[in-house]
């Protein structure tokens, strides 16, 4: 079986899509399938040219399924990868540059949706971004017009995801929350695997980073944006006997201007910049939880990640997290510093079974068992006659 696999993140270029699609192309490989892959020219995939910024990637898509020829194509799907237009008058009209390579292409079509947010969540998506030309006001003037579009495409926007499910195209999601929004599509947890070899030995691994080795460690890492709501961490009163370490880099699609700087004793940064598969994987080795504060999110592949390490995690109780928190695997709390305080003592008093739990949950992460039932939805789809 033939796959071309489409995603405009793919490594060496740094993201949490780029590492998800490059685990999942190496299992489905693994397991005999010929994958190839289409991304960004930063990329080391087999074909190029698709980016946010390139109107014409459904032309980019479709010349390399004539020249590949697969059975299947997988598009990993987060809308502002591809560019995303929100229309401020007309929401028909808001579209990516990659809808129409699937109203044209001829083969069937499997998409993973990394992004699906309930009203609430697709608000809080807009961050006031400051304006040097006009100042004040047209910072003001930005913002309203973010307000605008958001509140008019709501629908539009969900529409963009239903659209692409039914007869020759299928949806795969990371939860049931995801699932729930985009009804007719397939639960297949996100894959995660640690990177160094078990047993690892945590106070080697601190010495490491130049850790405590007498205190709990809640980590934070990811890339420096304000929908992760590390301001919460600031201000947070963290308990004597625990540290939180945060390691973050720049999301080269944002154009947030953040204020790094964590002035608060039981806070230490790392300021390593993107780590790599070994550096991420001992830096978790190193923890006793993930601490997420989000704001918004509709997948966490830091989450999945901390699973493989065995690592519970203290989140903000929005929709995505509190399907994991309900489950036993963490806990998810009012996003506010006194409730995170309180979640950290809590976790200390009951981490075993919130460990236990994430243990068992962890043996549906294996990249080789997700691989797999990737296989069974392309040989169910491809079988489908257009």
């Amino acid at each position: 079986m033939k796959i071309l696999m489409v995603s405009t993140e793919y490594p060496p270029m740094k993201g949490g899509v780029a590492h998800y699609s490059q685990k999942l192309v190496g299992s489905l490989r693994n397991e005999g399938l010929k994958v190839s892959v289409v991304c960004n020219e930063a990329g080391s995939g087999d074909y190029t040219g698709i980016s946010p910024y390139n109107r014409h990637n459904s032309d980019v898509l479709i010349k390399a399924v004539e020249e590949f020829k697969p059975n299947v194509v997988h598009v990993q799907y987060e809308p502002g990868l591809y560019g995303i237009h929100l229309d401020p008058i007309n929401p028909r009209r808001t579209n990516t540059n990659i809808e129409s390579f699937y109203h044209d292409c001829t083969i069937p079509i499997v998409t993973t949706f990394h992004s699906a947010y309930t009203f609430e969540q697709w608000m809080r998506l807009i961050v006031p971004v400051s304006s040097g030309r006009f100042g004040r006001m047209g910072t003001f003037l930005r913002t309203m017009y973010d307000y605008w579009t958001h509140l008019l495409n709501y629908s539009s926007f969900n529409s963009l995801n239903r659209a692409k499910i039914g007869p020759n195209r299928a949806g795969i999601v990371f939860s049931k929350y995801l699932q729930n929004l985009i009804p007719g599509s397939y639960l297949i947890y996100h894959g995660s695997e640690p990177s160094v070899t078990c047993p690892v030995d945590k106070t080697e691994v601190r010495k490491k980073f130049l850790l405590p080795e007498d205190v709990n460690i809640a980590l934070a890492v990811g890339f420096m944006t304000a929908t992760k709501g590390w301001d919460i961490i600031k201000k947070m009163r963290v308990p004597n006997d625990w540290k939180i370490v945060i390691n973050s880099s720049k999301n080269h699609y944002s154009k947030e201007k953040m204020k790094k700087r964590f002035e608060n004793d039981g806070v230490i940064d790392l300021s390593r910049g993107f780590l790599d598969d070994r550096e991420l994987s001992s830096l978790l080795y190193s923890a006793d939880t993930l601490i997420l504060p989000y704001k918004v999110s509709s997948a966490s592949g830091v989450m999945f990640d901390g699973f493989a390490h065995g690592l519970p995690f203290i989140s903000s109780k929005i929709e995505f997290f509190k399907e994991f928190s309900d489950m036993g695997l963490g806990i998810s709390v009012d996003r506010n510093p006194s409730d995170f305080s309180g979640a950290l003592l809590e976790l200390k008093g009951h981490y075993k079974k919130y460990k236990d739990a994430v243990s068992e949950f962890s043996k549906n992460l294996s990249w080789k068992e997700v691989g797999r039932k990737h296989i069974v939805l392309y040989e169910s789809i491809a079988k489908t006659p257009f």
